[in-house]
Formats: structure tokens, C-alpha cells, sequence
């Protein structure tokens, strides 16, 4: 086959250039050889520390969740369904189960909300100050969780808390509120700790992805009369939609996985106990009992299961828009 000079002048033009098939370079066996084992050589520590904390953990889970494994016993029988059975039967499991329902709902939403609306009104100003509002969103994410913790504690204190001292000041409560004791507050002041410091990493994708949203688009429409809303809804969120998948799948798996705040501030009382914490105590505080470990593992299994369905129908939803 035979390449025209006007052909190549063309290609030359716009900046590229079509051989035939023939005439393309082809790689040698060696050399494919060689990048083969150069790729895998980098990939091998992520590949194997994968596989050792994350696969061969996940099948020894599963595998306990069908035996009466405990952390004192020298057998292991195994038992088969059993412990998924007597889950579904227990209440203390189903109430903390529903209680990470609660959470998930409540806080994604309000947390992917949130995010857009703060990022929406930044990501338009001069890199200084959209710089200072990401740092200062951002910083309760890299703050360790127990320093976190022990502010909200103090905040919600009952007779020294800030939320005390100003409500009683404005003279909306009379007596002092148990915050932490209480649950029909407790709950609640979980989830508004969850939300604070689930915002930054999303404001961040937020600015970005929205900065990269195609201006050309955006200015067209406001010539034809576009309004701001109209603008947002038919050009910027289809655009920004593989982020907010990412988050919402994000603040998800957060969600669920709550144990550090119920730890460190309840224990799981006052309506607070979630099943990442369930977990741990069955598991780890109930174990001169028969079983209990085996069934600790049965209940992450659900879990795991809960945020895998949730996750499928988020990707569904996103893709449908």
C-alpha cells in the first residue's frame, strides 16, 4: 500500500500521522517480555499487600461466619447458616442495624448536598481564599479522629458544654441537655459529628470537578437565556456526575462503617449502636461465650453485603441519569 505525499502533508497539518498496519513498529517478544515483568514488578507490593489484607481476610470471614469460631475455644464446628438465622432473629443486631440505616440516610444526603452547595459558591473566587475555605473544610479530615472526639465531647458536655451554655444563654432550654445520654438526641449528635468531618474531601473533588466543567457550554447557554438553575441542572451536573458517584459511594462506605465516634463517646448506648460496633463488642467482649466470634463475622458479612447492594444501586441511579 502506497501513501499519497498530499495524504501525509495532510496528516502532517493536523498533527498526525497514519501509517499502514505493515509499516507500524512492531514491539519484539523480548521487549514485551521485559515491560510485562517491569509492570507487574511495580504493581507486585499493592497486589500483595491486597491480597493479604484484603482477599485472604475476606474468605477467612466468610468462612467463620459458618462455624461457632471463639478467640478461647480450640475447635472450630462448623454450624453452617446457623448464625445468619439467629441474626435476623436478634434485636439488639437489628436495632443497630437500623440505627446504621438512620445514619447512612440522613448523613450522605446532607453531606453530598452540602459539599455542591459550599463548592458551587467557592470555586468561582480567587485561588486564595478558595484555597483557605478548602483548608478549612479539609482539616477535620486530617485531624485524628480522637482529637476530633474529644472537642465534640466537651462541646456536648452537660454541664460545661458550649451547646449548653449558649442554649440556656438565649433562654431556649431551661435545664441542661444530656446530649450524649439522652436518645433522642444522641443519634443525632453522632450523625452531626459524622457530617462535620465528611465534608472536605468532597468540597475538594467538588471544586475541581467543577472547575473542569466546559465553559464554552455554560457561556452558550446564558446567550440563549439560560438561567443559573437551568445552566447547573443541564450542563454542569451531567459533567460532575462521575464525581458525585465517587463521593456518594465514598460517604457511604463511611457511613456504614461508623465505629470510632460510638467508641469513643457511647459504647452503643443511648440508641447509638451501630453495627460496626456491634461487631467489635460481640467479638471481642463477649468471647468467654461459645460462638460469638463466628457470629461477630456473620454480621460483617451482612454488612459487607448491605454496602455492596447499596453501592450496585447507586451506579445503577447514576447511569440512568
Amino acid at each position: 500500500m502506497r501513501i499519497s505525499t498530499l495524504a501525509v502533508i495532510s496528516c502532517f497539518k493536523r498533527g498526525v500521522l497514519i501509517l499502514p498496519k505493515h509499516s507500524q513498529p512492531t514491539m519484539s517478544k523480548a521487549l514485551q517480555r521485559r515491560e510485562t515483568i517491569s509492570g507487574y514488578s511495580f504493581l507486585a507490593p499493592s497486589l500483595i499487600f491486597f491480597v493479604g489484607f484484603v482477599i485472604i481476610p475476606m474468605f477467612i470471614c466468610i468462612f467463620l461466619s459458618l462455624t461457632d469460631a471463639n478467640m478461647h475455644a480450640g475447635t472450630t464446628i462448623f454450624i453452617g447458616f446457623s448464625n445468619f438465622a439467629k441474626l435476623f432473629k436478634d434485636e439488639v443486631f437489628l436495632d443497630a442495624l437500623w440505627n446504621t440505616f438512620v445514619i447512612v440516610v440522613v448523613s450522605v444526603p446532607a453531606t453530598c448536598a452540602f459539599s455542591l452547595w459550599v463548592s458551587s459558591a467557592i470555586y468561582k473566587m480567587h485561588s486564595v481564599p478558595r484555597s483557605l475555605f478548602r483548608i478549612i473544610f479539609y482539616l477535620p479530615v486530617v485531624t485524628g479522629s480522637v482529637a476530633v472526639t474529644a472537642v465534640w465531647n466537651w462541646m456536648y458536655d452537660n454541664y460545661t458544654g458550649i451547646f449548653n451554655t449558649v442554649l440556656k444563654g438565649i433562654g431556649l432550654i431551661d435545664k441542661n441537655i444530656n446530649w450524649l445520654g439522652d436518645s433522642k438526641f444522641a443519634l443525632g449528635c453522632i450523625i452531626l459529628i459524622l457530617f462535620t468531618t465528611s465534608v472536605g474531601q468532597p468540597i475538594v473533588l467538588y471544586v475541581s470537578a467543577l472547575g473542569n466543567v466546559d465553559q464554552s457550554l455554560v457561556e452558550a447557554a446564558q446567550v440563549d437565556g439560560a438561567t443559573n438553575l437551568q445552566v447547573f441542572w443541564k450542563i454542569k451536573w451531567p459533567q460532575i456526575m462521575p464525581t458525585t458517584l465517587y463521593i456518594l459511594v465514598i460517604t457511604t462506605i463511611n457511613s456504614f462503617q461508623c465505629f470510632a465516634l460510638i467508641q469513643l463517646l457511647t459504647k452503643g448506648g443511648a440508641g447509638t449502636n451501630t453495627v460496626m460496633y456491634h461487631i467489635y463488642f460481640t467479638a471481642f467482649k463477649l468471647t468467654e461465650q461459645r460462638g460469638h466470634f463466628g457470629y461477630a463475622n456473620a454480621m460483617g458479612v451482612v454488612l459487607a453485603i448491605a454496602i455492596g447492594l447499596l453501592s450496585a444501586l447507586q451506579f445503577k441511579l447514576a447511569k440512568e441519569k
